[in-house]
């Protein structure tokens, strides 16, 4: 009875997902919509779009478990980072520049944006070539969390298998439906990552005698753990930033702005997102503090299984009657199915089109049919390769990482250390370079590849804090970002500024906006004088 409660909400949740995708199939009818559904995407899809390509299997098993293990309760400050930053933030300073300057450029990636932006069609390629390369190590970091979950809580560890399944699901639906397509789901999902997340918080307190119970409970378990710092704030502060102010340089994310219909949506899309990211975010990391009430420890102080086995632990431990219990696994292995799907779904149309954009057309005009067989196909190969990736990290006789969280570090490190900077300053100043651009690039894809190689190398374990942080991807990722924000502004002092007319016409669109915004409040003044 238990096995086929869990097995029927996850039959539901996959049925919806692709009736969907047929439904949105009339809005996904060209290249545009599909990619970027005709730019009339409302605020309440563009906010939960946001929000679930933000919030996965790498977020709500790999770094909720992970950090909340090492940091405790202090690893809230990570989700408050994330809603804070990653979201508000990150809506208020990118959302509206980023819309109207993209429609102004017709520009429909992050790669065609640095290519108009900076009139240079090999910044676009290799742009193109970074998104290529490192979504898909994040890619596969979603299915090893996945497939974490699928196998504590069907007790079936052929992780192969529920990669295989989550990879065709996914594929069927953003086929099919495109954007809009993967825009509702990221509604349906978004709201059963609230309702799951909220569930999950309170009975994993009540399972120690509430909140101060658990509290009690954890700093028995050692006083760092209860703390509201935690005993290494230094690297809970770049778990802070790489986890928050890496998204204003991620793609997957910064496309959410360039579907957004009007500038009034995008404020009310600011207030949903905040509000989601604080309590999903919020929640997972909040939950995952705890994780030690729940999961034995080895005598080396590790979680028995791994960090990525400390949240299925906890769930199917959560609650002793089989019926509520399997209602609760279930709706969990949802929970994270819906945040993964999203994401995933984000990740590949991301990559698809930067490929047919970027790539393929930089060199080829291609017709529309030919475009459209050319993105599905895309994102076909994109699944597979990513899907094989984690099998054969899972499965290889040497893994390319034992830690979920590192596969994100390297990731997020390698595109948004080298996007972050030329993105921002390209969004807000005028004598940005093209230089500037160039050494972002390179400086932030060398940065973090210098982590997998120290790594490679064993430099992290000799001990010291100088080889453990160069050889780790979370600290060098942030090191990567901060020197993008610092490198644009330095190398543009001294080399060729760009063409002022030009440059003058592409932000003509933000004073056009303004004077219009200003335009309609005088009108409605008179308006209200006159009656």
């Amino acid at each position: 009875m238990e096995l086929f409660i869990k097995i029927l909400l996850i039959v539901l949740f996959f049925a919806a997902t692709i009736y969907i995708g047929f439904y949105c199939r009339k809005k996904a009818a060209n290249s545009n919509d599909f990619m970027l559904g005709g730019r009339s995407v409302g605020p309440w899809l563009s906010a939960f779009a946001y929000g679930t390509s933000y919030f996965s299997a790498v977020i709500f098993i790999g770094y909720a478990g992970s950090f909340g293990w090492k940091f405790g309760v202090s690893a809230l400050w990570i989700g408050i980072g994330n809603a804070l930053v990653g979201s508000l933030l990150a809506w208020v300073v990118l959302g509206r520049r980023t819309r109207l300057i993209t429609q102004r450029m017709n520009s429909a990636t992050m790669p065609d944006f640095f290519g108009k932006r900076f009139n240079s069609k090999p910044l676009k390629i290799f742009a193109a070539v970074i998104v290529s390369v490192f979504l898909i190590p994040y890619t596969a970091a979603l299915y090893n969390g996945l497939s974490s979950l699928f196998a504590t809580a069907f007790g079936f560890d052929q992780y192969f298998v529920w990669i295989l399944i989550i990879s065709v699901i996914t594929g069927v639906y953003v086929i099919i439906g495109g954007l809009m397509s993967t825009a509702v789901n990221s509604f349906i999902q978004g709201l059963i990552m609230l309702v799951g997340i909220v569930l999950v918080v309170i009975f994993a307190l009540n399972a120690n005698g509430g909140l101060m119970g658990s509290m009690e409970a954890l700093s028995k378990e050692g006083w760092q753990f209860s703390s509201i710092f935690g005993s290494d704030p230094v690297h809970l502060v770049f778990v802070v930033i790489l986890t928050s102010l890496g998204t204003w340089g991620l793609p997957q994310m910064v496309s959410k702005f360039y579907s957004i219909s009007n500038e009034a949506q995008i404020r009310k899309g600011t207030i949903i997102s905040t509000l989601f990211a604080i309590i999903v975010a919020g929640g997972c990391y909040f939950i995952g503090g705890f994780g030690r009430l729940f999961v034995e420890a080895t005598e080396a102080g590790a979680p028995v299984g791994g960090t990525s086995n400390v949240i299925p632990q906890m769930v199917t431990s959560l609650i002793d009657n089989n019926i509520l219990n399997a209602l609760m696994v279930g709706l969990v292995v949802v929970l994270v199915l819906a945040a993964s799907m999203s994401t995933l779904s984000s990740l590949v149309i991301a990559s698809a089109s930067t490929v047919v954009v970027d790539l393929v057309g930089s060199y080829k005009e291609l017709e529309e049919k030919k475009r459209m067989w050319l993105l599905r196909g895309l994102i076909v190969a994109f699944i597979v390769i990513s899907a094989a990736l984690a099998i054969f990290q899972i499965y290889g006789p040497e893994k390319l990482t034992n830690d979920i969280a590192s596969l994100m570090g390297i990731s997020w490190g390698a595109i948004s250390g080298a996007f972050i900077g030329p993105f921002l300053y390209g969004l807000y100043w005028k004598k940005t370079t093209k230089a500037s651009v160039w050494a972002s690039f390179i400086s932030g894809v060398v940065i973090a590849l210098a982590s997998v190689v120290f790594k490679f190398a064993g430099l992290g374990s000799n001990g010291t804090f100088i080889g453990t942080f160069l050889s780790d991807s979370i600290y060098m990722g942030v090191v990567a970002m901060l020197f993008s924000l610092i490198i644009v502004p330095v190398v543009s002092s001294f080399t060729k500024a760009p063409e002022e007319a030009f440059v003058n016409d592409l932000f003509s669109c933000f004073e056009a906006q303004a004077a219009n915004v200003v335009e309609a409040k005088e009108e409605k003044i008179v308006d209200l004088k006159t009656e």
